[in-house]
């Protein structure tokens, strides 16, 4: 088996030294051949697959790594499944890019090839904001969209996002056809380049304006709040990506005026030099930001990842203390914002909704109960919430949504998480918090677990890197769905939800009935005291995730610490019992 691998390895090297490749490439493969076995078979030893949302993958030479070669046959693929779904139309597509090391570069590379097969194309001046690009997508009724970014993963990644007419990642059928055209590439030839310049427009500053202007008249709920809190003290970090200037400009356009950015972070430098992991769900990530808001005795600590397109909210608690907000509880802070103005200004008609993922918190299904407002669940991806906002056009209104890593959309003019409104929305909801009721959003924050009962979640992700990596993960879910846990934390495990084969299981009844879903390959594990386990392999990173959620009742906001230990401590169990710590 060994052998048969290394064979198909060299074949595939080999093909590189022989083809029409450029000669650093090419003598990056022959160090490897020479050097470094281990590398050139994790770079070759299979093909970076075009996903249902794009590629994303470690950068380097080889068809298992992020460059221009692979990028080139992601975007001819998809340029000829946009032929064939447009033909006779003239099509206009949208390409942007974060801070990574090779953004530019790829970004470039794909604008070159959409002019090149006849597209006009706009392509962003220099680093923008993911939602911006969905946004383009919609605002200059683009067909097709593409962004380059690895999101919130380490420096070695970079990746290819591709995007739909309605601004939202591809979903079905779209995604398998495009899939299907991109196999179809097999040689460099087929790759359309260095033809049509002049098909490349390109986006600068004013279009910016456009996309913060419509954030400020679609999002704003509370102008009169900012007003009296416009000096709010409020920190930022970009974490050395695209969130540098147009979070800050949206902060501003909203009103507010102390805005303090973090100096080391406010540099563009796909290296992340300050952080480890450019991961706004890290406390260590955020560490610089929080000390930052510590000297200047900050309201509200806010960052965003390389792309921006996810939110991280430190708020100070009673003890001075800056709390690191999960992502469930920002999700929770900003709906319940949102739902309460909406409520207060008198537009709530039971023709609106809110959308979360299934490894969301379920506290954001009680808050919109309590509004009387349809709460949505989905599979974990923004694609997904997409789809809903899509199919609800012209039938109901979205006010806001989100998940669990991070991610937050407020109104339907974007069609992907957008920490741009997202940071503008938190602000607000401070403002209007200490305006109307006194209160810090942390305060606010507990007073909301008195109301709904104290929800609390959990997260561990276990990382298996490479091929190996990747068979043990899955190993790991074919065993999970051999042999379920009877008792989780001492409750009985009474339902087990399998979104692979789509069927939810009664445990005591045997009862089994459908989940209306599309497939996916997650497993919950409900028990009878309501404590719920997720469980799912990342579609973009190596490692398989558990989540937790518990709850309990919060009698009085005096009982906050003694509550949160309690769960706490129930959730450590459950890692203890999964084997997870």
């Amino acid at each position: 088996m060994a052998d048969q691998l290394d064979a198909i390895v060299m074949s595939k090297a080999q093909k590189w030294l022989d083809g029409d490749y450029d000669e650093a490439t090419k003598k990056q493969v022959k160090f490897l051949i020479d050097n470094d076995k281990k590398e050139l078979t994790e770079s070759f030893y299979k093909d970076l697959e075009f996903g249902t949302g794009g590629l994303r993958g470690i950068m380097g030479v080889g068809t298992n790594r992020m460059n221009i070669y692979t990028v080139g046959t992601a975007t001819q693929g998809l340029a000829n499944y946009l032929k064939k779904n447009f033909a006779g139309e003239a099509i206009r597509v949208a390409v942007a890019h974060d801070s990574r090391n090779n953004s530019r570069m790829f970004a470039e590379r794909v604008a070159d090839i959409f002019a090149s097969n006849g597209f006009h194309v706009y392509l962003f001046d220099a680093l923008r904001p993911t939602p911006e690009l969905s946004f383009a997508i919609r605002e200059l009724k683009c067909h097709s969209g593409v962004v380059i970014t690895a999101s919130h993963n380490p420096k070695e990644y970079n990746g290819y996002k591709a995007y739909w007419t309605d601004g939202a990642q591809v979903t079905a059928p779209h995604d398998t056809n495009i899939i299907a055209e991109v196999e179809k590439i097999t040689d460099n030839a087929q790759v359309l380049t260095g033809a049509n310049a002049s098909n490349i427009e390109i986006l600068g500053e004013e279009f910016d304006r456009i996309y913060i202007d419509r954030i400020k008249h679609d999002v704003q709920l509370s102008p009169e709040s900012v007003a009296r809190y416009h000096d709010m003290k409020i920190v930022y970090t970009p974490l050395h990506g695209a969130g540098m200037r147009l979070v800050p400009a949206s902060l501003r356009n909203f009103g507010f005026t102390n805005v303090i950015m973090v100096p080391e972070q406010a540099v563009i430098d796909g290296n992340f030099p300050t952080v480890e992991s450019p991961n706004p769900e890290e406390r260590k990530t955020m560490s610089m930001a929080i000390d930052l808001g510590r000297r200047e005795g900050a309201d509200l600590v806010l960052a965003t990842d390389p792309d921006s397109d996810r939110i991280g909210v430190a708020l100070r608690n009673g003890k001075g203390e800056y709390v690191l907000l999960n992502g469930n509880q920002t999700l929770v802070l900003l709906m319940s914002y949102q739902l309460t103005r909406w409520a207060e200004r008198g537009e709530l008609d039971g023709k609106q909704y809110v959308v979360k993922t299934i490894v969301t918190s379920l506290m954001a299904n009680a808050v919109a109960a309590s509004f009387g407002v349809k709460c949505y669940d989905c599979l974990t991806g923004f694609k997904y919430i997409a789809r809903i906002i899509r199919e609800n056009e012209g039938k109901a209104k979205y006010i806001g949504g989100g998940e669990e890593s991070f991610g937050y959309l407020a109104g339907d003019y974007v069609r992907d998480k957008d920490a741009v409104s997202a940071c503008s929305l938190a602000a607000e909801a401070a403002a209007w918090a200490r305006d109307t009721m006194g209160l810090t959003l942390y305060e606010w924050l507990q007073q909301l677990y008195v109301k709904y009962g104290f929800y609390r979640e959990g997260l561990v992700s276990v990382v298996r890197k490479g091929k190996d990596g990747a068979e043990e993960i899955q190993r790991m879910m074919v065993d999970f769905r051999a042999q379920h846990p009877a008792r989780l934390a001492g409750s009985d495990v009474v339902v087990v939800r399998d979104y692979k084969t789509l069927e939810e299981l009664d445990v005591r009844t045997g009862e089994r009935k459908p989940i209306d879903q599309e497939s996916s390959n997650v497993l919950q594990w409900i028990t009878a005291d309501g404590t719920i386990v997720s469980v799912r392999p990342s579609g973009t990173e190596p490692k398989i995730k558990f989540y937790f959620g518990v709850k309990e009742p919060l009698p009085s906001v005096e009982e906050y610490d003694t509550v949160l230990a309690a769960l706490d401590a129930k959730i450590e169990r459950i890692k203890q019992e999964l084997k997870l710590v």
